[in-house]
């Protein structure tokens, strides 16, 4: 079910660019658009690990150490039958931890030096299970795409504000010209709203479906529970002031989160999160 709400919102992103392309140029403009984003996203493709990776100023580890994070990841590559990630830790005091790559064969995960701290193994390879598992389904590429495109589209929105001010794209003093400005002016409103709220929807159920796979890698999904209601304590103790457009990359939010309404969170509420992991252990 999830896997079917990712296409539908993507699909909605997809349509709502090529809208606003349309608005701005007709059909020359949605042409625009639609090359726009096929840049924007090749750009995304082949980049983006390594521009959040230098972001956080990670440090890469020795995939053939005996480091304690890198026998956990070794260790669960192997028995999900995946290629052996690329390791780092992130000096920062803040327990948090990401993956990132655009696929399999390219992938990294990124731990920080509080959440080292703070988890035992069981509990630490059930978080690791659960980066494992965004690798294994995509979902890095899936919220690079659906941050390409919202992005663009709040940039394009921008660009309408703009066109209104100085009389809209093909505007005139008569009534026509006038609806098309205040058409416009609430498109720039209105589109970046609805994208940011699909683009949240994208990693909520994302994150929902990386619990579940993490759980069922690591066989302990009592563990993975224990380890969320950790990290949302010590998160929201000490934010790690991540730049808000990665915030969706994170196994838990690492904003302070008291400022945003949970309608345009990229996180589920960690009660849902954790009351989930508790019934598949039941169900086990």
């Amino acid at each position: 079910m999830n896997r079917v709400k990712t296409v539908l919102f993507l699909t909605v992103l997809t349509v709502l660019f090529l809208i606003i392309g349309g608005w701005l140029g007709g059909r020359n403009g949605m042409m625009i658009a639609f090359v726009f984003a096929l840049v924007m996203n090749f750009g995304s493709y082949w980049f983006s690990d390594k521009i959040v990776l230098a972001m956080y100023r990670a440090q890469k580890l020795d995939t053939d150490s005996n480091h304690r994070l890198v026998r956990i990841v070794r260790d669960l590559s192997t028995r999900a039958g995946l290629p052996m990630p690329r390791v780092y830790i992130i000096p920062k005091p803040s327990p948090n931890a990401f993956a990132t790559g655009r696929n399999p064969k390219h992938a990294a995960v990124a731990a920080t030096q509080g959440i080292l701290d703070i988890l035992d193994d069981d509990e630490l390879e059930g978080v690791m299970a659960h980066e494992l598992s965004h690798v294994r389904h995509y979902d890095i590429l899936i919220g690079s795409i659906a941050a390409t495109i919202a992005g663009a589209i709040s940039m394009m929105a921008m660009m309408a504000r703009w066109a209104a001010f100085f009389g809209g794209y093909g505007g005139s003093s008569d009534n026509r010209g006038g609806g098309n400005i205040i058409g416009l002016l609430a498109m720039s409103i209105l589109a970046p709203i609805a994208a940011i709220l699909v683009q949240s929807a994208i990693s909520r159920s994302r994150e929902y479906m990386a619990d579940k796979g993490g759980a069922e890698l690591s066989h302990k999904p009592l563990s993975l529970a224990s380890a969320l209601e950790k990290l949302q304590r010590a998160a929201q103790r000490k934010p790690m002031g991540a730049n808000p457009a990665t915030a969706h990359m994170f196994i838990v939010n690492p904003l302070s989160g008291k400022d945003l309404m949970s309608l345009f969170s990229t996180h589920p509420p960690m009660e849902k999160r954790v009351a989930k992991l508790r019934s598949m252990a039941r169900g086990i």
